[in-house]
């Protein structure tokens, strides 16, 4: 069933084009991925869609009583109201026994947002949009808008909204920069470029594949019609006369063939840019601590840094990480301990906001208080070639920062750090706000840059892409130290907590036996094993009841996916799973005990039979 229809709409911002009379539709169990480069006008088309942004020509038609919810890139709340009133705030609940504050402290909780009484007033930027993002998934909703909504999420986090998205009943539009997240929640993929729409049916991999292969049978196209126009200019050239309808027909075509919009390919972005010369003393941190009140981020961590170094830093939002990053940069002091950086050292550090940035400046004059030139491995490259190859085209580098949008100054400040010509390069959560494009440029970038890189990151293709190292931020102050890229982290981690349950398990096991034989000790040593009448009766129907248990918590997991949207519901059901659970560990226990228990009494039969036992 359609949704919503965007027909032969346009909009444009002053001399700039975003869309050009373009189409989309969206269905029953549609689930979008925007993708394009930053300025292209993805966060423009959400609000269309939203409703919040009116559009030049064309319109959006949607069906009767279809509900939108809408995560903007920069919520805004009543600051006069705490965290849960601000989530609660006009929700009206469809069924009337849904108890909406239970079920937002429940979404908070598992974003990380334990004191629901907090001002909104007193959140960071990171804090603001989870829970923004709880207000939009509180309440029931056909279609979902959402604006970088794995912004700010750590990966535990990013992994939970990618679970209530694959479940998710409705149909969904989002922005995002995650190209895990996107091959994991989408069915299709919506490009913006150049003021046209183009819409795959795949996930993000299969994208790239299917874009490839339209781009290049435009490319054949546009070869055939240049070939054409060649052989009728010459025809033209001949002196053709309009003697006839042929003659006539031929001439039209010459005429629109010269008139043609011939295709804009997409300007490769090359950054060779050299690093500064870096001697063999780098930086060295030596037992270094970091505390806040009572809440330690970090104790006595230490670490040499060495050349080709490719550090990527996790760990839960507030744990530390962009604490550790301005120790190593100088920003802020430690506790304890101490940094040493060596005399080459020239850092490069990329923060989560932005430095100040004047305004009033020009795209190229904000590069050109960094560099006139830089050396590249391809020789000198001027301030606007750079602009240019970092998809800064012409005109947009004599424009004000004032009229670039946010994606647009991060990718400014990102190549104003590049071009300063770091040796040791610091970045702090790129991935945020940066468009898929630009990524992929850093990080071909960084595969030739022979200086020293840590980032911060969220991103787990980036980390994957990038890190050969992982230092990842643990319970107690503790930063452990994982070899290769954030996926290996993971299997690492899965590994250890794997043999913890089952050393754990055999322990319990064991402590158990341990228990059954001294039991078996305590009886006096001439009297016989037996079951008592209530153990007898326990043994013969003890496998029954395991069995009932495990097929009541089989239908638990099913209710649980069904009620993934209904927090009341699941809340009831996610307790009664845990009852069961512990129910069933407990009969396993006890029939363990009996097991044992029977086999002694049997063994024991046979040792009298045999006249061991008198």
């Amino acid at each position: 069933m359609n949704l919503l229809n965007i027909e032969k709409m346009s909009k444009s911002f002053t001399d700039k084009i975003l869309f050009d009379k373009v189409s989309l539709g969206i269905n029953e169990g549609d689930k979008i991925g925007v993708i394009g480069i930053n300025g292209t006008g993805k966060s423009t088309l959400l609000k269309i869609i939203a409703g919040l942004e009116e559009t030049d020509e064309g319109g959006v038609v949607k069906g009767k009583n279809i509900r939108i919810e809408y995560l903007p890139q920069i919520p805004e709340f009543d600051e006069s109201l705490n965290i849960l009133e601000n989530v609660v705030k006009d929700k009206k609940a469809k069924e009337e026994y849904r108890d909406l504050e239970g079920e937002a402290k429940a979404m908070l909780l598992k974003l990380s947002i334990p004191d629901v009484t907090e001002s909104t007033a007193a959140l960071s930027g990171g804090q603001k949009k989870r829970v923004a993002l709880v207000r939009t998934l509180l309440t029931p909703a056909d279609i979902l808008v959402l604006d970088e909504p794995t912004n700010h999420l750590d990966d535990t986090m990013a992994e939970w909204l990618e679970d209530y998205l694959r479940k998710y009943q409705g149909a969904f539009l989002m922005v995002t920069h995650d190209r895990y997240f996107l091959d994991k929640v989408t069915n299709k993929i919506v490009e913006i470029d150049k003021g046209a729409l183009y819409t795959y049916t795949a996930n993000y991999t299969k994208f790239l594949e299917l874009k490839a292969a339209r781009e290049d049978m435009e490319a054949a196209t546009e070869r055939k019609k240049k070939s054409l126009y060649r052989m009728d200019l010459e025809w033209m050239m001949r002196g053709a006369r309009a003697r006839s309808t042929k003659q006539k027909a031929h001439i039209m075509r010459f005429e629109e063939l010269k008139n043609r919009k011939g295709i804009e390919e997409d300007k490769s972005v090359e950054i060779n840019a050299l690093s500064s010369r870096l001697g063999k003393k780098t930086i060295e941190i030596n037992g270094i601590s970091k505390a806040y009140g009572e809440k330690v981020l970090f104790r006595d961590f230490s670490y040499i840094m060495l050349r080709g170094d490719r550090l990527g830093i996790v760990g839960p939002n507030g744990s530390g990480k962009s604490t550790l990053l301005k120790i190593i940069t100088g920003v802020l002091t430690p506790d304890e301990g101490s940094v040493i950086t060596g005399e080459t050292v020239k850092i490069g550090y990329f923060s989560q906001e932005n430095e100040y940035m004047d305004q009033s400046l020009k795209v190229i004059d904000y590069i050109r208080n960094v560099a006139e030139y830089i050396e590249t491995a391809d020789g000198t490259a001027t301030a606007s070639q750079m602009l240019e190859r970092f998809l800064f085209a012409g005109s947009l580098q004599y424009s004000l920062i004032s009229k670039l949008s946010g994606g647009e100054r991060r990718r400014l400040y990102l190549l104003k750090v590049l071009m300063e010509a770091p040796n040791v390069l610091i970045l702090d959560e790129p991935t945020n706000d940066l468009d898929i494009t630009t990524l992929t440029i850093l990080e071909d970038y960084l595969d030739t840059y022979d200086g020293i890189v840590l980032a911060v990151s969220h991103d787990r293709y980036f980390l994957d892409r990038m890190a050969e190292r992982i230092l990842a931020f643990e319970p107690d102050g503790v930063i452990r130290q994982y070899e290769g890229g954030f996926t290996d982290y993971k299997e690492k981690i899965l590994a250890e907590r794997e043999a913890e349950d089952k050393t754990l398990a055999e322990n319990k096991a064991s402590d158990k036996k341990t228990e059954v034989g001294e039991s078996y000790k305590a009886r006096p040593r001439e009297a016989k094993l037996k079951f008592s009448y209530k153990e007898q009766r326990e043994y013969d129907t003890i496998e029954g009841d395991i069995a009932a248990l495990e097929e009541r918590l089989a239908d638990l997991e099913g209710e649980i996916e069904k009620a993934s949207s209904d927090y009341t519901k699941l809340n009831t059901l996610m307790a009664e799973k845990e009852e069961h659970e512990k129910a069933l560990e407990e009969k396993m226990e006890r029939w363990m005990y009996l097991s044992e228990l029977a086999g002694a009494i049997q063994e024991q039969k046979e040792s009298i039979k045999g006249g061991i036992i008198e």
